[in-house]
């Protein structure tokens, strides 16, 4: 087949499996944010739903969409002293959505990727790999009993594709064992069903604290990992080369769409990508399954206690994994001294602050080489 001709949708059970596999990251941010926040779980999860299988029919591809992560740790970081409101969640969603649309439409990601080197993008998927671990040792600190088992799981199905060449449906089964667990020590939940959503309607007050808290930050995050390393691990996962421009204009379109009728900030990810190939996703059937599941969510079973139901432990397991399939993937750099400092600083202080100094860093390190060469 032409690595240009547009692929087909697979609805097997590894495509199932690949579907849950950024369960472990979506899942707790949205848990999170609805806990600390007067944001409605449920539209969130409808919205994702909704374009979870309009980029699967769209990419042909499991092109992940996450909670925009910046946006989504700064309302949970603020929810012990007054939180951030929907109007003010509203509004950055709603402008990072306008920004993103026009660069869609430009040629500024060809700018980009001119002029930022790839040692850098690979520093922002590495650090994007140890973020994921701190996250999972939350996780394990609290459940560590079903954080083993998803972990043995997840070794077993390892070693039975490996020797068996069976299909991995690790993530099914560890999703299984955390409900079971969750209902185990918590019970049924009770049914909820969700009523038509309303607009949001901002106030002007909260423009100002949207751009300064949520939008500067989460704009260069999206740029670098939910944009540029997304493409590049496109390349790598399946040969096949996405513009970022593209995802620049699906996740323009997402937010303007969702955030103004109580969805949350969404943007692709190239940790949700990682997780969902590492898992088995190959197409957009995938992404399918997974809009499926969260739509179905959204409109029956979004009831706090339904939310709180996976036992937590699981998702940790999920992470650890996902994060050392990114970590694989950062270290096809082309400089590793730039990918590791950005690591480090990504995990110690933030995406931002690690990528400007990355930048600068491979620029110094590049004209020192340059400065080094012998004359011709």
């Amino acid at each position: 087949m032409n690595k240009d001709s547009p692929l087909p949708l697979s609805f097997s059970l590894t495509e199932l499996a690949g579907s849950l596999g950024d369960f472990g990251t979506i899942i707790p941010l949205i848990l999170a944010v609805a806990l600390v926040s007067d944001v409605d779980p449920r539209y969130i999860l409808l919205f994702f739903g909704i374009w979870f299988i309009l980029t699967g029919l769209y990419y042909r591809l499991p092109i992940p969409l996450e909670p925009m992560k910046a946006i989504a740790v700064v309302v949970i970081a603020a929810g012990a002293t007054g939180g951030i409101s929907s109007g003010e969640i509203a509004v950055a969603g709603i402008i990072l959505g306008v920004i993103f649309l026009i660069l869609g439409y430009g040629r500024f990601f060809e700018i980009i990727e001119r002029y930022v080197p790839q040692s850098v993008v690979r520093g922002i998927q590495l650090g994007l790999a140890l973020l994921l671990f701190r996250s999972s040792a939350g996780f394990i600190i609290e459940d560590p009993l079903f954080f083993g088992i998803g972990i043995a799981v997840i070794v077993g199905f390892l070693l039975l594709v490996r020797f068996r060449g069976i299909p991995d449906l690790s993530s099914i089964c560890v999703i299984v064992v955390g409900l079971v667990g969750g209902i185990m020590l918590f019970g049924l939940p009770p049914i909820s069903l969700i009523p038509a959503p309303r607009l949001v309607i901002p106030l002007t007050t909260d423009v100002i604290p949207a751009v300064s808290e949520l939008v500067l930050p989460q704009l260069v995050l999206t740029i670098a990992n939910a944009i540029l390393a997304t493409s590049l691990l496109t390349k790598d996962l399946f040969g096949r080369d996405v513009p970022p421009k593209k995802f620049s204009t699906t996740i323009g379109l997402m937010n303007l769409t969702s955030v103004p009728f109580g969805g949350f900030p969404m943007c692709h990810g190239a940790g949700g990508l990682a997780g969902q190939y590492r898992y088995g996703a190959r197409t957009g059937g995938a992404n399918i399954y997974a809009g499926i599941i969260f739509i179905v969510l959204a409109l029956f079973f979004t009831s706090p206690q339904v939310l709180s139901l996976i036992a937590v432990g699981v998702l940790g397991a999920l992470l650890v994994f996902v994060g050392i399939e990114m970590g694989r993937h950062s270290l096809k750099t082309d400089s590793l001294a730039v990918t590791a400092v950005i690591g480090f600083l990504a995990l110690v202080s933030s995406i931002t602050l690690a990528f400007i100094a990355g930048m600068v860093l491979a620029y110094l390190l590049a004209w020192h080489a340059k400065r080094a060469a012998p004359a011709n």
